[in-house]
Formats: structure tokens, C-alpha cells, sequence
């Protein structure tokens, strides 16, 4: 069921969790539109990355800024949007949420072991590495029930995304909201 006012999501998690395949299957069965938060990333910020370097809290800045601006323009429009973004820190989160207070997370989890397997087989992307990994999941403040949507990412997509899709299913009827 499309909700009648759409609805803001971020699918996050630390690189490799799957936030771009799960966003756009998740925003498909939403009938909304998916947007990969990496594709707005400076020039600066990308380079830093594939370089091995992980960003910082003035790296992210305005990479955040930006996104939250996307975001509150699709509420203003009342389009269903997922964004994927790793959304580390609960400020971070907060920060996206400025363009929404009613942006919903669902948050995807994994352990260490799949995690780092999915990086070490993807091609052409410039998050690479051991120690990246190790520095996202050291950064990551994993998001408590009532903040996120949280979803093991061991199973299949459809899998995946079916659970998100139930979990906020969930979640906007607690909140009296329009379902998903």
C-alpha cells in the first residue's frame, strides 16, 4: 500500500551491509524513489576514501547537509524516498532527520566475517579494505529499537527487504501513520 503522503526512509549500515540493493528494491515495492547517498559525496571525500583514509565528522558535514535537503524536499513534495546512507552516529541521524522528524531507519546488520567478505569481492568501488572496515564498524553507534528498523542482512534480498518492508509496516502503525 502507498502511503498517502509518502514516506522518507534511509537504509543504513556500514559499507557492504547492502543499502544500494536493498534501497532500490525497498523504494520499487514502495513505489517510490531510491537515491545512493554516496553518489553525493565531495570529490575531496571519495578521493580520501580510496585512498583508504576514512572520513571524519568535517568530511561528513555537509555530505549530510545535502542529503537532509534532498529528503526535505521529498517530504515538501510528499514522495516516497529511501536514501542509502551509512548514518554512523546518532548525529549523524539526526542531522538527516532536519529534513524529516518522521524519517524513518532501517538499519542493516551483518557481522564482521560477511561483511568483509562482500567488500573483498566488489569491483570499481572506492571503499576498499580491512582497516576501512574495521574504522566503520568502531564508528558505528548502532541505532536502538526505537530509533531503526534493524534487519540481519544473512539472508537473501528478498528476504531482506521483505523484512524491512514488515518492520516499518510496524512502525507506522505504532505511530498512526500511513502504512507502507
Amino acid at each position: 500500500m502507498k502511503a498517502q503522503h509518502g514516506h522518507r526512509i534511509v537504509v543504513m549500515g556500514v559499507s557492504s551491509c547492502g543499502k544500494t540493493e536493498i534501497g532500490k528494491q525497498l523504494a520499487e515495492k514502495l513505489d517510490g524513489r531510491f537515491i545512493d547517498g554516496d553518489n553525493y559525496h565531495s570529490k575531496a571525500n571519495v578521493e580520501k576514501m580510496a585512498r583508504g583514509e576514512p572520513l571524519d565528522d568535517d568530511d561528513r558535514a555537509g555530505w549530510l547537509q545535502r542529503l537532509s535537503e534532498l529528503i526535505g524536499d521529498a517530504r515538501d513534495n510528499g514522495e516516497t524516498l529511501v536514501v542509502g546512507c551509512s548514518s554512523l552516529k546518532r548525529r549523524y541521524r539526526d542531522t538527516l532527520r532536519t529534513g524529516d522528524d518522521h524519517l524513518a531507519f532501517v538499519f542493516l546488520e551483518g557481522t564482521r566475517e560477511l561483511l568483509l567478505q562482500r567488500i573483498q569481492s566488489r569491483e570499481d568501488h572506492f571503499f576498499k579494505g580491512e582497516a576501512m572496515l574495521d574504522s566503520q564498524l568502531a564508528t558505528l553507534e548502532a541505532p536502538k529499537s526505537d530509533e531503526a528498523v534493524t534487519v540481519d542482512i544473512a539472508g537473501t534480498i528478498d528476504e531482506v527487504v521483505d523484512q524491512a518492508a514488515k518492520g516499518l509496516e510496524a512502525r507506522y502503525r505504532r505511530l498512526g501513520e500511513d502504512e507502507v
